[in-house]
């Protein structure tokens, strides 16, 4: 028959079983929490512990060890259940108590314990409680300091997890900051793109509109695709010439200009590329038209751009024949001259090459000609310094070389810049530079600045050894 001493450690034991199990989840947060009760300082600082944690561990080690680690006299068994009964339940109270049964010793002992206690408050019960475990079992302290460190290996691992944990929320928030940034600077980029190829597109609307309806007179389809495609190019190329004049411009910044005679020279050509000029002109709006002296201050700029379609453009040259297909001999430069003509406003040009690039440029020569055929000439680089010889028969007038280049005269036909001012006043539209023909058609158009005579320069006069075979096509359109 189950006494009352045993229900009552029943009872105990099952309290004890709850509040173990919160004491394990609420040890991280309230073992190190220090009160001003001067108590639980002085057991904080003996065990670690705060009073009702510490004892929670004592009633539990109790619990787990009597009878097996614990070796007790009745006793002190007897002062530990009167112990636990002051904490639980507080002073012994007859009229509450059930009555006991008359063989029921145990039991009656153990109210004689409890009642033995007195007024005994909590706190103090507890106390009594740690200390005589303490001093009947010395494997409590050991059991202490252990649950302590786990404790504190727990707190720790907890605080690493919520470190991570934040670190995470941390990193994550900086990656949507970032994709958002990147949205957005891809919408602005997206967005300042359109408004550059619809200002271009208007610009070269007219002139890409006739030379894809010169090919394809009657496929609109075909007009339509290739329009596109140039449209794309010519963007391209605009943004990479950007790319390219900041670069130079970045250079210009440490390069300080050349000083000559007191004259300072600039080292930037008005051209910005990645390749090289194969040839320097100065800037022709210097000198005055030898004819009405109507050259405008600004030319219009020349729109290029490139097609892959290298073998069906020379297979359409071949078909064409006449004068398009010309052998550039190593060291030579061939001029295409081309007179401007009345019913047109706007000259178109195509070329590739076999093999190997060329130098190719443009210049515009103010003057009029007595036809408009266009005409081929073939100059060789150490021709050059005849031009400058004053000795030359009447033939050199003829030759168009002299025209693309500023030749000094005698003193009586020079101005005070020392430049032939019998010579036909010049534009540079493009300069020379070299083209990688071979791998693609270069295409583009210029529109009529006014009247005179274009000069298409195909330069191979770099190459030593090398000829060049050129396919071109040039025509005009309005």
């Amino acid at each position: 028959m189950a006494t009352d001493s045993d229900v009552s450690i029943s009872q105990i034991d099952t309290q004890f079983d709850r509040l173990s199990v919160a004491s394990e989840e609420s040890s991280v947060r309230c073992s190190m929490d220090h009160e001003n009760n001067q108590a639980d300082e002085e057991f904080i600082s003996e065990w670690g512990f705060r009073l009702k944690d510490l004892y929670r561990l004592a009633l539990r080690f109790y619990k787990e060890k009597e009878g097996k680690a614990l070796s007790l006299s009745y006793q002190d068994k007897l002062r530990f259940v009167s112990l636990a009964k002051q904490v639980s339940v507080g002073k012994f109270n007859p009229d509450t108590s059930p009555p006991l049964g008359v063989l029921d010793v145990i039991g009656r002992d153990r109210r004689l314990a409890w009642q033995s206690l007195g007024d005994m408050n909590a706190e103090d019960a507890m106390i009594n409680f740690v200390e005589l475990l303490d001093s009947r079992c010395n494997l409590f302290r050991p059991f202490v300091q252990a649950h302590k460190a786990d404790l504190e290996n727990r707190r720790k691992l907890q605080e690493e997890e919520e470190a991570k944990i934040r670190e995470e929320e941390k990193r994550r928030r900086l990656e949507e900051t970032i994709k958002m940034r990147d949205v957005e600077e891809r919408q602005r980029l997206e967005e300042h793109k359109r408004q550059i190829q619809e200002a271009l597109n208007q610009q070269t609307y007219g002139q890409f509109k006739a030379y894809v309806e010169q090919h394809f007179p009657d496929d609109s389809v075909l007009q339509e695709k290739l329009l596109k495609q140039l449209q794309e190019e010519h963007y391209n190329q605009y943004m990479e010439q950007l790319a390219a004049e900041r670069k130079v411009e970045d250079a210009a910044l440490q390069t300080p200009p050349v000083v000559s005679n007191g004259t300072i020279v600039h080292t930037q050509d008005t051209y910005i590329g990645d390749e090289q000029p194969l040839l320097a002109y100065p800037d022709s709006q210097h000198y005055q038209s030898d004819n009405d002296g109507n050259i405008p201050t600004v030319i219009s700029t020349a729109s290029m751009w490139t097609r892959k379609d290298v073998k069906e453009f020379k297979e359409s040259i071949r078909k064409e024949g006449g004068d398009s297909i010309i052998r550039v001999g190593h060291g030579e430069t061939v001029t295409v001259r081309v007179p401007t003509n009345d019913e047109g406003t706007c000259l178109f040009w195509e070329f590739a090459t076999d093999h190997y690039d060329i130098g190719f440029g443009i210049y515009f020569e103010w003057t009029k000609s007595p036809t408009n055929q266009v005409s081929v000439h073939v100059s060789e680089s150490e021709d050059e310094d005849d031009y400058n010889n004053d000795d030359d028969d009447d033939d050199e007038d003829d030759d168009v070389e002299l025209a693309t280049r500023y030749s000094r005269g005698t003193d009586v036909e020079r101005g005070e810049s020392g430049i032939d001012l019998n010579r036909p006043a010049l534009s540079v539209i493009i300069p020379v530079y070299r083209r990688d023909c071979q791998d693609k058609v270069f295409a583009g158009s210029h529109a009529y600045p006014g009247t005179g005579v274009y000069l298409l320069k195909f330069d191979n006069s770099y190459s030593l050894w090398r000829s060049k075979t050129l396919y071109y096509r040039v025509y005009y359109t309005r």
